[in-house]
């Protein structure tokens, strides 16, 4: 997992999507940008009686104008720039050597075209003098901050890659896994000749980007591709067009293949079914174990199984439900 980002790295790979402009401060690039605590420098009017070199703020990676605790990317849009012009003149320098003083690995000016020509030429002067990367953009503060908020808490967040064919059934993320030679790819191929999406086969990519939510992706190499034993390498897009393909989704559900015994298929819960809980990154992911036998039609089962985790999802149990009517029609007959 990547820990930090350098400004430099971050300007280049943004450049034509945000439209920025790199205005001065080319010293700051090798600045980074992390998840981790960064010790901000604050003034003492702020601090009061600590000692400046106390304070440490658990800081955002990218936010509007924060002068208390510093975001790593500053953007000062439309009102951050209105607020800095109208303060007085002490105020003024006091908040420009405070925005500085808090070494974020970039400020960027939004809404470049209605942004004062003498703070422009000041935050310039600031940004050469402290070497920390000033960009501009014509875009707005909020899509500038949208965009980089999405794009850092994904680059930034804890990854894992899992054994499994990642997919999107009806609707909802799902992770195929099973011991090898389980059938797992040909039971993808049935599932996309049904209408569903593959993400990734082999080895998807999950990276945590909110506490109780995992991304699933797929490698660059491996995009498009699903490998059935006895046909090769199969190109899913090629073959049945763009709309088999799935760049990303949530993960929502886990089913295992697995090939059970005679005493495992006895011992099993005939109204619950064999359900868990998967802990991946700290995250919990329901699992659903699906016997492997012949002549079972997997692909059925595994949208049967995800039509039921939606409905439980919703607080619907047809076990509970089936039980519930047991009971009272014997509490009928009775």
């Amino acid at each position: 997992m990547p820990s930090s980002l350098a400004t430099g790295v971050l300007f280049d790979y943004h450049r034509e999507k945000l439209m920025l402009e790199w205005l001065a401060g080319r010293a700051g690039e090798g600045r980074t940008i992390n998840l981790y605590k960064h010790p901000s420098v604050i003034s003492s009017a702020t601090c009061g009686s600590l000692p400046v070199s106390s304070r440490v703020a658990n800081v955002a990676l990218v936010g509007h104008l924060n002068l208390i605790y510093p975001n790593r990317i500053q953007v000062l849009g439309i009102s951050e720039l209105s607020y800095l012009t109208g303060l007085g003149k002490n105020s003024h320098d006091d908040a420009l050597r405070q925005l500085f003083d808090g070494e974020p690995a970039s400020i960027i000016i939004a809404d470049q075209q209605h942004a004062p020509e003498d703070l422009t030429a000041e935050l310039i002067r600031y940004a050469e003098l402290t070497g920390t990367a000033l960009f501009a953009s014509p875009l707005s503060g909020d899509a500038l901050v949208n965009h980089l908020q999405y794009y850092l808490a994904n680059f930034l967040a804890d990854k894992v890659i899992l054994h499994g064919v990642f997919m999107e059934v009806l609707g909802i993320g799902v992770l195929l896994t099973g011991d090898s030679g389980m059938g797992k790819s040909e039971l993808a191929l049935e599932l996309v000749s049904r209408g569903n999406r593959l993400i990734a086969d082999d080895s998807p990519e999950f990276s945590r980007v909110a506490p109780d939510t995992l991304n699933g992706t797929c490698p660059a190499l491996l995009r498009d591709f699903l490998e059935v034993r006895g046909l090769g390498v199969l190109n899913i897009r090629a073959m049945f067009g763009d709309s088999a393909i799935k760049n990303n989704k949530y993960l929502r559900l886990i089913i295992h293949l697995k090939q059970m015994n005679d005493e495992e298929l006895r011992n099993m819960d005939r109204l619950q079914g064999n359900h868990s809980i998967s802990k991946i990154l700290d995250v919990d992911v329901p699992q659903t174990a699906l016997p492997v036998a012949p002549g079972r039609n997997l692909a059925v089962l595994v949208e049967g199984a995800v039509r039921n985790h939606i409905l439980s999802f919703s607080g619907y149990s047809a076990a509970n439900d089936f039980t519930e009517r047991q009971r009272q029609y014997m509490a009928q007959n009775q």
